[in-house]
C-alpha cells in the first residue's frame, strides 16, 4: 500500500516538474486577467478605428458592412439554394424552410472537391467548376424546375456595397486562385451560371461564413446577434447600429458588421504579445505581416505552434532527451486534431505516445506530459485571445442599447470548437470571466454555415416581400403636388360657399363670423379677467394691459381639470363646474367683489350673431354635454353664474381660441392677420372684407372669420385622399362623419391613426412578429405625443423601443424603424393637408387685396406644431410650395388664446366706445 503511495505521488511530482518546465519556456503565452482585459481594451479601439470613415482605410480590423439588415424572426418560408465556399472543398444545399416557422427546416446536401489545379488556376476556372457542380446537383434531385433564390458563403475577406455584392480584398487560408482579388465575386459566379446554361438560379445574397453561423443560430434562437468562427481561420461578426457604421449611408436600424478580426494586430497593436514562435509562423506563411491573430487563434496555425515549440525545446535538450526525427523538421506533419487528440480527458496520453512516434520520436512519460501541457497552453491562448475579443464585441453591443446587463447569444462555427474536447468550456469561462454583466448563451451552429446563406436570402426575400407590402399601405397617405394643390383649391372653394349667404347652410367650412372687427393697435389698457376652455383643461385668468408700448401683458392664472363624467354629462353640469372653478380662483386672487369685463375663449364651433353672443354648432375633441348645442354659450354661462349667486360677471366678448391666437401674436407683430391652431385640434381663423360676408350686414372694413375648417370633407369631397384608416378613426369616433379634415390633421386623431395601422400590419405578420398585444387593441393607447418623441432626430431606435414596450409592444429593431416610419407618414400628411389650407387662406387674401404679392404673418398656437420635431417645417414648405406669390411668416403665440379673449374684450371694449362718441 505504502508502494502505491509512494508511486502516486512520484508520477504526480514528475507531472508538476514537466508542466512548470513547459510553463517557465512558454510563459509569454501564458496571459493574465489584466493582459486579456488590456488585449480586450485594444481590439475595441480597433473597432472604433474601423468603423470611422476617417481610419477605416489605415485600421487592422476592417469592420466590413454586409447589408444584411436583420436577423431571422421564424416566419421565413420557401425552398432556397446555397453554395459554401471556403476551403479545398465547396458544398450545395437545397434548404427548404416550411409555412410552419420556426425550426421546420429540411436539407439535402452534397460536397464536392476542388482539384488542385484549379484551386492554383484562374478565377475563371473556380467559378465554372461551381457552377458546373450546382447544375449536377439540381439535375440530379430534378429540382431545375424552378427559378430558385441561392445564398452564396464565401468565407474570404469581401468589401460590400449591397447585399448581392462582394470585391474580394484578399485571399486567405492557402487560396492562390489568380485573377480574384479587386473584383465582384458574385458576378463572376452569375457569369458562369449564365455559361454553364440551363440553370434557373437568382443568386440574392453573399455572406461570409461567419455571417452564415450567426443566421443558422439566430432562427433557432432570436437572441443570436453575435457570430464566431474558430476553424481553419477565425472571424466575427456581430450587429451594429447603422449610426455607427460611417462608411454606410443612413442612420436607421443595424446591420450585421464582419469584422474580419484574423488582421488584428497587422497594424503593430499586439507585438508585446507576439512570441517568437509566432513571428516565425508568420515569416513562413504565405501572407507575412497579414492576419497576425488568425495565426495566434486558428487552426491553421496551432499545429504548426506546436511543432515549432516541440522542435526547439527537443534542440535545447529539453524534450525526447535532446533528439529530433525528420518529421519533426518537417512543416505541417503535427496538426490541430493532434491537439485535440492529446488534450481529450481519457486517452490523452495515450494518444500522445502514438502521435509523437508516428513523427519518429522515441518518447517517455516526461515526454509525454510535457508535450501535453505544451498543447494545453497553445490551445487555451488561443481560447483566451478569442475570449477578448469577443468580450470587446459584448462590451459594445450593451453599450449600444444602454443596458445594465446584456443577454445575448453567440453562434459559433469552425473544426476547433467543434472538436477540441476542452476549447468551448474554457472560452466560455473566460469570457464570462471577462464580462460579467453579459449573459451569453453559446449555441452550435449545427447546419454550418450554408444553411446561413440560405436563411440570409430567406431573410432578404422576406424584408422585400414585407418592404413592399409596408410600401403599398404607407403609399396611400403620400400626397403629390397636384394633389395638394387639388386640397387647396376645393378649400377655397368651400370658403366661398361658407361665405355666401345660398350656400352657408351646406358647407362644410363654416365661415363663422366673429364680430371682432379689428387686431390690437398697442392703444389696448386695463385689467381683465378672460376664461380658457377647450379640451380636458380650463383655464381662468387676470390679464393686465398697460398702454403705451407693447409687450407689457401680465397675467395670473389658474388650470382646473375637467373630468370626463362633466365632458360627457349635461351642459348644466357642465357650466355649474365651470362656474366652481371661476369661484374658487376669485377666491384665489381675492377678488370676489370686483366686476372686471370677460373674454371667454370658447374652442369649439360657435354661430355668432354678436361678440357676446355664441351657439354652440355641434361639440369636438370628446365633449358630448347634453342640452348645449343649438343654445348659447354666453346665455348658459350667465345662468350658471345665477345659480351660484355668489359673484357677477360683466361678459364682453366669446371667442374661439383660434381667434384668441392670432389677437395675442397681432399685439406683438401688426402684420399678424392669421391665426392657426394646430394641436388637439386643427383650425383657423383671419381676416375677412366686411363686403364678402354676405349673411352679416355692413360692407366696410374687415372682421375677423372663425373658418371652422376641421369640417371640410363632410360633403365627400375629399375622399379620394382619405384611406380605409381614416374611415376607421372616424367610424370609432363620437362625432362620426364630421370633421372629417380634423381628424386627418389634429393631435386628437393622428396618434389614432397610427394605432389603426399598427393594428393591421400586426394582422398581417408585418410588426410585432404578429403578436397583437390587449394594450394595443386599446382606442387612445397611442398618444400624439408619441409621434413627436418617435420622429425626434435626436432618438436613436432604442428609446423608441423602450417607448414602444412601455406601450407593451415587445418590439425588435426592424419594428422600431418601421413604427417611426408610420408615425412620419401620419405626420407628415397632416402638414402638409394644413399647408394646402394655408395656402387657400393667403391666396384669398392676396387676392381680397388685389395683391401681386403678399406678405402676412401666422400666429400659431397648438401643441403639434410647437412639440413635433418636423410638422411645422413641412407645413412652411407646402405653403410656400402652393402660394408662390405670398411670404408668409409664423410666430408661436407664447401664451395661449386667454391672453387673446383679454385683448379681444379690451378691442371690442374701445369698438363699442368708438361706436358710441358722435362723429
Amino acid at each position: 500500500m505504502f508502494a502505491v503511495h509512494l508511486l502516486s505521488f512520484y508520477f504526480s511530482k514528475l507531472q508538476e516538474d514537466q508542466i512548470k518546465k513547459v510553463d517557465r519556456f512558454l510563459y509569454a503565452m501564458r496571459l493574465s486577467d489584466d493582459q486579456l482585459a488590456d488585449i480586450s481594451s485594444r481590439f475595441r479601439m480597433e473597432m472604433e478605428k474601423g468603423l470611422s470613415n476617417e481610419s477605416n482605410a489605415a485600421a487592422a480590423v476592417k469592420m466590413l458592412p454586409t447589408h444584411v439588415y436583420s436577423t431571422p424572426d421564424g416566419s421565413e418560408k420557401g425552398e432556397f439554394l446555397a453554395l459554401d465556399l471556403g476551403g479545398s472543398k465547396f458544398k450545395v444545399l437545397q434548404v427548404k424552410v416550411s409555412e410552419d416557422g420556426k425550426g421546420k427546416v429540411q436539407m439535402e446536401s452534397e460536397t464536392f472537391p476542388i482539384p488542385e489545379e484549379i484551386l492554383n488556376g484562374r478565377g475563371t476556372e473556380l467559378f465554372e467548376h461551381v457552377a458546373e457542380s450546382l447544375k449536377s446537383f439540381l439535375q440530379k434531385r430534378h429540382i431545375n424546375h424552378k427559378r430558385k433564390p441561392l445564398g452564396f458563403t464565401f468565407s474570404f475577406p469581401c468589401a460590400q456595397s449591397k447585399i448581392d455584392e462582394g470585391v474580394l480584398l484578399s485571399w486567405s487560408k492557402n487560396f492562390k486562385v489568380r485573377g480574384v482579388q479587386g473584383t465582384n465575386v458574385v458576378q463572376s459566379l452569375r457569369k458562369a451560371i449564365r455559361k454553364v446554361g440551363d440553370l434557373d438560379v437568382d443568386v440574392l445574397a453573399m455572406v461570409n461564413d461567419t455571417v452564415g453561423a450567426m443566421m443558422t443560430c439566430g432562427y433557432d434562437d432570436q437572441n443570436c446577434e453575435v457570430g464566431v468562427i474558430i476553424g481553419t481561420g477565425t472571424n466575427a461578426c456581430y450587429m451594429e447600429e447603422m449610426r455607427h457604421i460611417d462608411l454606410v449611408e443612413g442612420d436607421e436600424g443595424r446591420m450585421c458588421i464582419n469584422t474580419e478580426w484574423g488582421a488584428f494586430g497587422d497594424d503593430g497593436v499586439l507585438d508585446d504579445y507576439i512570441t517568437s514562435f509566432d513571428r516565425e509562423i508568420d515569416a513562413a506563411s504565405i501572407n507575412p505581416g497579414k492576419q497576425l491573430f488568425e495565426k495566434m487563434v486558428s487552426g491553421m496555425y496551432m499545429g504548426e505552434l506546436v511543432r515549432l515549440i516541440l522542435l526547439k525545446m527537443a534542440k535545447k535538450g529539453l524534450l525526447f532527451r535532446g533528439q529530433v526525427s525528420d518529421a519533426l523538421r518537417t512543416k505541417g506533419t503535427f496538426q490541430t486534431n493532434h491537439i485535440c487528440l492529446i488534450e481529450q480527458y481519457k486517452g490523452g496520453l495515450e494518444n500522445t505516445k502514438e502521435i509523437l512516434e508516428d513523427l519518429g520520436l522515441n518518447p517517455n512519460e516526461d515526454d509525454c506530459i510535457a508535450v501535453q501541457h505544451v498543447c494545453t497552453i497553445v490551445s487555451f491562448r488561443s481560447a483566451n485571445l478569442v475570449a477578448a475579443a469577443l468580450a470587446a464585441i459584448l462590451t459594445r453591443i450593451r453599450e449600444n442599447k444602454k443596458l445594465k446587463t446584456l443577454r445575448t447569444t453567440v453562434g459559433v462555427d469552425g473544426t476547433v470548437y467543434r472538436t477540441h474536447p476542452q476549447y468551448p468550456k474554457r472560452l466560455h469561462k473566460v469570457v464570462r470571466h471577462l464580462v460579467p454583466d453579459c449573459h451569453v448563451r453559446f449555441v452550435l451552429s449545427e447546419s454550418g454555415s450554408a444553411k446561413g446563406a440560405a436563411m440570409v436570402t430567406a431573410v432578404a426575400q422576406r424584408l422585400a416581400s414585407q418592404r413592399k407590402e409596408i410600401d403599398d399601405t404607407l403609399a396611400t397617405f403620400a400626397l403629390n403636388s397636384t394633389q395638394l394643390q387639388k386640397v387647396k383649391e376645393k378649400m377655397r372653394m368651400e370658403m366661398e360657399r361658407g361665405l355666401k349667404k345660398d350656400s352657408h347652410p351646406t358647407a362644410s367650412v363654416k365661415m363663422l363670423p366673429t364680430y371682432v372687427y379689428r387686431t390690437p393697435d398697442g392703444t389696448e389698457r386695463g385689467k381683465y379677467l378672460a376664461l380658457d376652455l377647450g379640451g380636458t383643461n380650463f383655464r381662468v385668468l387676470v390679464v393686465k394691459i398697460r398702454t403705451g408700448m407693447r409687450n407689457s401683458v401680465r397675467m395670473y392664472n389658474k388650470i382646473y381639470a375637467i373630468p370626463l363624467e362633466i365632458m360627457q354629462g349635461t351642459g348644466e353640469e357642465l357650466f355649474d363646474h365651470i362656474v366652481q372653478c371661476i369661484s374658487d380662483f376669485l377666491d384665489y386672487m381675492g377678488m370676489k367683489n370686483t366686476r372686471l369685463p370677460l373674454g371667454f375663449t370658447f374652442s369649439f364651433p360657435c354661430s355668432q350673431t354678436g361678440i357676446d353672443k355664441g351657439d354652440l354648432v355641434c361639440w369636438t375633441k370628446g365633449f358630448k354635454a347634453t342640452d348645449c348645442e343649438g343654445y348659447d354659450i354666453v346665455d348658459m354661462l350667465r345662468e350658471a353664474i345665477k345659480r351660484r349667486n355668489e359673484f357677477d360677471l360683466d361678459i364682453v366678448a366669446i371667442v374661439n381660441d383660434t381667434v384668441g391666437t392670432m389677437m395675442t401674436c397681432a399685439y406683438e407683430d401688426p402684420k399678424c392677420q392669421i391665426g392657426l391652431i394646430a394641436g388637439t385640434g386643427s383650425n383657423v381663423c383671419y381676416m375677412e372684407e366686411m363686403k364678402n360676408i354676405e349673411f352679416v350686414e355692413g360692407d366696410e372694413g374687415q372682421m375677423c372669420i372663425n373658418t371652422e375648417w376641421g369640417g371640410f370633407g363632410e360633403n365627400d369631397n375629399i375622399e379620394d385622399i382619405r384611406t380605409r384608416y381614416d374611415r376607421e378613426v372616424d367610424g370609432g369616433s363620437l362625432n362620426a362623419g364630421k370633421q372629417r379634415f380634423e381628424k386627418m390633421t389634429s393631435g386628437m386623431y393622428l396618434g389614432e391613426i397610427v394605432r389603426q395601422i399598427l393594428i393591421d400590419l400586426t394582422k398581417r405578420g408585418l410588426l410585432f412578429r404578429g403578436r397583437i398585444t390587449e394594450r394595443l387593441k386599446t382606442k387612445g393607447i397611442f398618444e400624439t405625443k408619441f409621434l413627436s418623441q418617435i420622429e425626434s432626430d435626436r432618438l436613436a431606435l432604442l428609446q423608441v423601443r423602450c417607448i414602444l414596450q412601455s406601450l407593451g409592444l415587445d418590439s425588435t429593431c426592424d419594428d422600431s424603424i418601421i413604427v417611426k416610419e408610420v408615425c412620419g407618414v401620419i405626420s407628415r400628411r397632416a402638414a402638409q393637408l394644413c399647408g394646402a389650407g394655408m395656402a387657400a387662406v393667403v391666396d384669398k387674401i392676396r387676392e381680397n387685396r388685389g395683391l401681386e404679392h403678399l406678405e402676412i404673418t401666422v400666429g400659431v398656437d397648438g401643441t403639434l406644431y410647437k412639440l413635433h420635431p418636423h410638422f411645422s417645417t413641412i407645413l412652411k414648405d407646402t405653403v410656400r410650395e402652393l402660394a408662390p406669390n405670398c411670404k408668409v411668416d409664423f410666430i408661436l403665440s407664447e401664451d395661449g388664446s386667454g391672453k387673446g379673449a383679454a385683448l379681444i374684450t379690451a378691442v371690442a371694449r374701445q369698438h363699442h366706445i368708438e361706436k358710441q362718441e358722435p362723429q
